[in-house]
């Protein structure tokens, strides 16, 4: 049992103050990060030769290099080239590049299943191509990728917890802090565990709602 005075006193505000960093980490993540991604799987679907290939090798490499040491790359290397980002700066600017190419893949994906007679139709009608992209193919292609994005935003709610890598003191590092203090790693991480899951399911529901407020009639019912 976990002690009344260690979990009210002492872990349940360390935490709480580090929940607040993650959800600061989350959100605007989140939010960044799809909006890349759209704009990067347009440019890997409708872009040109170059674009596409440029796009490839981006999403490759984010998809094929361990978050941890993206984090450490950017906290680490990038000032000795002159760029010089604070612990949070360089924990949301990895959260953002790397679920940016993730989220590309599920939008590429989209995009290319939306039928071409739609475009040829928007062209037909005096759409530019900028704007048969932007009006008639994203809306729709945004939300067929919802349930994959939204699966996406689920593994970023987990992978926050390496923001303490680089001395972002979150949720995970506000825990380990207070376990390595106590020597109480079963309760704190049991609790730590708690919040993620919490945090997961809370954001599971929203997603849902989400896709089902947004859901194209007669694509995917259930």
């Amino acid at each position: 049992m976990i002690e009344y005075s260690f979990l009210f006193n002492t872990l349940l505000p360390a935490l709480n103050k580090g929940l607040i960093v993650s959800l600061e980490l989350i959100i605007p993540a989140s939010i960044l990060g799809f909006a890349c991604g759209v704009a990067l799987g347009c440019a890997r679907a409708f872009g040109s030769k170059l674009t596409r290939r440029l796009g490839d090798a981006y999403t490759a490499l984010l998809r094929g290099v361990p978050l941890a040491i993206q984090l450490m790359l950017i906290y680490y290397a990038l000032p000795k080239i002159g760029i010089y980002l604070d612990p949070y700066g360089a924990a949301l600017t990895a959260f953002i590049l790397c679920t940016a190419a993730y989220q590309s893949e599920y939008i590429r994906g989209a995009l290319l299943s939306i039928r071409k007679g739609q475009i040829l139709a928007a062209q037909s009608l005096g759409f530019t191509h900028f704007q048969t992209i932007f009006w008639i193919i994203v809306p729709q292609a945004a939300r067929r990728a919802l349930p994959g994005c939204g699966n996406e935003i689920i593994y970023l709610i987990k992978y926050s917890s390496l923001a303490y890598l680089v001395t972002c003191m979150e949720l995970m590092g506000e825990g380990k802090v207070v376990a390595s203090d106590t020597f109480r790693f079963t309760e704190v991480f049991l609790v730590v565990g708690l919040y993620y899951l919490a945090m997961v399911s809370l954001a599971s529901g929203f997603l849902r709602w989400l896709e089902d407020k947004y859901r194209i009639p007669g694509f995917g019912a259930r």
